[in-house]
């Protein structure tokens, strides 16, 4: 029987080692908001809401990296939770303003909880000071990629 083996001309590639590194974020962070019952994109949207507070979808999306087609359904599901709220603005009654509710911040901090410990075991072989070289290396690639005015990717839609 034939076992999978990564070629070596590329497995020591760092393009290659980041994207396999992301697949396995990817899915530690997805599986950790699927077990509280949650979504990427939930997570997103209550901790923009929470930094930013209360704004249009439309400003949401742009802060968040959510798009528009997106941010609807994700809206529509965070509301029938109680989770957050929608009211007419006032100054435009065609647009909502989507807040932030206590239970909306309860969720949070509990994916936020989820997320760290996603984190430590994507991280697990790392001592602390790896761990913040890390972040920092590929914070400077991102910021370098994003022209420093990038909008953020979807991580964990």
């Amino acid at each position: 029987m034939e076992t999978e083996e990564t070629p070596a001309r590329w497995e020591g590639l760092p393009s290659w080692l980041l994207g396999q590194t992301a697949n396995h974020a990817h899915r530690l962070v997805g599986d950790g908001f699927s077990s509280v019952g949650a979504r990427g994109y939930h997570y997103r949207l209550l901790a923009t809401l929470e930094e930013y507070g209360p704004a249009s979808q439309a400003a949401l999306g742009r802060r968040s990296g959510i798009h528009l087609s997106d941010m609807v359904a994700t809206v529509n599901e965070l509301a029938d939770r109680g989770l957050v709220e929608r009211a007419p603005d006032p100054s435009d009654r065609r647009r909502n303003i989507i807040s932030l509710t206590s239970a909306g911040k309860r969720q949070l901090r509990r994916l936020e909880k989820r997320l760290a410990e996603c984190q430590d075991e994507l991280l697990a072989p790392l001592s602390p000071e790896e761990r913040q070289r890390l972040t920092e290396l590929l914070s400077k690639l991102l910021t370098h990629h994003n022209g420093r005015t990038g909008t953020p990717e979807e991580p964990w839609s």
